[in-house]
């Protein structure tokens, strides 16, 4: 938390997405961080130390989530990780996040009522 706030880190190659999450979450008190890359990512994860990661699955390489939500793990992250997926129900065909540890996982495009509902409940 700062100031009173919950922090997110939302990494997501698509500056759009970027901008629209971004505009829900602050809207409704959260302080949203962010990066372009997962590598970025954990960057911002190591200063920010958020409440909450949302993580794009597939940003720079096509296994860029699911390696930063493995370093996360190394890391010993206890925020909660959602993966943010355009795939649906193709996600679990091409990666078992069972394994990832993941909270969850939110389809692309996201529903903002649906987003903002779990994160009330995962953040209380």
């Amino acid at each position: 938390m700062k100031d009173g706030k919950h922090v997110i880190l939302y990494v997501d190659d698509d500056p759009d997405f970027l901008f629209a999450v971004r505009t829900v979450l602050e809207a409704n008190d959260y302080i949203m961080v962010e990066a372009g890359t997962a590598e970025e990512g954990l960057k911002v994860y190591k200063e920010a130390r958020p409440d909450l990661i949302i993580v794009d699955l597939m940003m720079e390489e096509v296994d860029a989530g699911t390696r930063m939500v493995k370093e996360l793990m190394v890391l010993g992250n206890k925020a909660p990780v959602y993966m943010l997926s355009s795939v649906g129900d193709n996600l679990s065909q091409m990666t078992d996040y069972s394994q990832l540890g993941l909270a969850g996982v939110f389809q692309k495009p996201v529903d903002n009522n649906a987003m903002l509902k779990v994160l009330k409940q995962k953040l209380k």
